[in-house]
């Protein structure tokens, strides 16, 4: 009978090895079954596009009718940059795998870096789950990808414990490369600022222990870094103008956990918040840094449920190390995990091809291109994205997700028309538009107007309620 339970139990420890193995590449699957449903990837593709052919970041807006040819920041440029190029290469299904790995890799390398410090691979296993699914929702073929990557090589590299020279040195270029594929380098500053003050106050107390050199460096290189775009020292004004807009527009990832729009995203959050402490309280075994940088990021992403990707990242090594047990344990082979993510990865865009949210008025857009129209095409804010993907140099745009492209009294002016304040003579003397695409419920009283207008005709309505109206001729 001892005989076999211990084979029982041999075979359980067998089948915990080889699942953790398999995580990543489950985490990989996730996120390839997801429709693409980010509105503001379609103009951050085609803008990635026109650097692609300038050799370099673009200085001029292409894309507003009313602001063509002012300063255009350059956010996020390398990132664009780099999705339009995967796109040219592999079309969407391509970029699909290619953003979800620079997603994912953030998470893989710190908890990578945690197994090499001597967590076992079980508990990271369970690290890796549990951070997944508190970030999932935040997940979409975006810039900020990168920003998940960056920083999650930061913690890898925090959790490596290298000499100061060869942390500074793989540091640095980390940090630049961070802040021009996405504007998020001052989580870093709070990151490697919490490391450098712990570190020094662990030192205070027993002198043997070694300096936070490479923290308090990189902590003012990061600092440095924030100015290290073409933006320069604007991309402070640009940074506060995109959250004042944000939050005028109610942009829900902008506005606390507690709000009724995020009751859906908070319960994961909580969820592996409260699993977390448990663990942690029972085990006792925790950095102090570890929590510190965990909770500063949780208290951001109480206020702005934007912050909540970086919060997850932060939990693994909590995690890992909360549900290590005593010594390394044995492990799946190392090639498993490799080899069940690139068997994924080039799998998935075959058996799942790339399908597109129903909120995308894509179909929509497709019978406005028939038309073959050159000028402005007036859309509701969130299609201007798609609309200057499919459309650009023909169209132009009235109004996009670019919160900081357009002024107060600009949005102020958007919720106007929405709201039947301003009425269609006043949008047609402002942007001289040649079509229309908007929302009937979302736009109600633009969309009541045109449908009695003489001047203009319906050409499309999809299932969604999208309508698109072009001049009678």
């Amino acid at each position: 009978m001892s005989g076999f339970n211990d084979s029982v139990e041999g075979q359980g420890a067998r089948l915990l090895r080889y699942g953790a193995a398999l995580v990543p590449a489950v985490m990989l699957c996730v996120l390839l079954l997801r429709s693409v449903w980010d509105v503001d990837i379609f103009w951050q593709l085609k803008l990635g596009e026109i650097i692609l052919a300038h050799g370099g970041p673009i200085a001029r807006e292409p894309f507003a009718a009313l602001h063509l040819g002012e300063p255009l920041p350059a956010v996020g440029w390398l990132a664009q940059a780099s999705m339009a190029w995967v796109r040219s290469l592999g079309g969407w299904g391509l970029l699909r795998v290619f953003d979800s790995l620079v997603w994912l890799g953030g998470f893989w390398a710190v908890a990578a870096a945690c197994r090499h410090r001597g967590a076992t691979a079980p508990a990271v296993a369970l690290a890796l789950a549990l951070a997944f699914f508190a970030a999932l929702p935040t997940a979409s073929i975006r810039p900020q990808s990168f920003a998940a990557l960056c920083f999650g090589l930061l913690l890898a590299l925090m959790q490596l414990r290298l000499r100061p020279l060869p942390t500074i040195a793989l540091g640095v270029p980390l940090l630049v490369l961070w802040q021009n594929f996405h504007p998020s380098v001052s989580i870093g500053v709070l990151v490697l600022g919490i490391y450098a003050v712990v570190g020094g106050l662990g030192w205070v107390r027993d002198r043997t222990r070694p300096l936070p050199v490479a923290a308090a460096v990189l902590t003012l290189v990061a600092v440095a870094a924030m100015f290290a775009t073409p933006d320069g020292f604007s991309i402070l004004a640009i940074s506060a103008t995109n959250t004042e807009m944000s939050l005028a527009i109610g942009a829900s990832e902008w506005r606390p956990l507690w709000i009724t729009a995020n009751w859906c995203n908070a319960a994961p959050v909580l969820a592996v918040l409260l699993l977390t402490a448990w663990i942690v309280l029972r085990s006792r075994r925790l950095d102090p840094a570890e929590v510190l940088v965990a909770l500063g990021l949780l208290a951001m992403t109480m206020f702005a449920y934007r912050f909540a990707l970086f919060w997850a990242l932060s939990m693994v090594p909590v995690i890992a190390r909360g549900a290590s047990s005593a010594g390394r344990g044995a492990a799946a082979p190392h090639w498993l995990p490799v080899a069940a993510v690139a068997l994924v990865a080039v799998a998935m865009p075959f058996l799942a091809p790339t399908r597109f949210a129903p909120s995308l008025p894509l179909e929509s857009i497709a019978r406005l291109k028939q038309e073959n129209l050159r000028g402005t095409v007036y859309a509701d804010f969130p299609f201007g994205g798609p609309v200057i993907d499919a459309g650009w140099p023909r169209w132009r745009v009235a109004y996009d997700g670019r919160y900081y492209r357009y002024s107060h009294e600009e949005w102020q002016y958007n919720g106007g028309i929405e709201n039947g304040y301003v009425p269609l003579v006043d949008v047609i003397a402002k942007w001289n538009p040649v079509a229309f695409v908007i929302q009937e419920d979302h736009n109600a009283p633009l969309a009541e107007e045109l449908a009695h207008s003489p001047r203009w005709k319906r050409i499309f309505r999809g299932a969604d309620g999208v309508v698109v109206y072009v001049r009678r001729r």
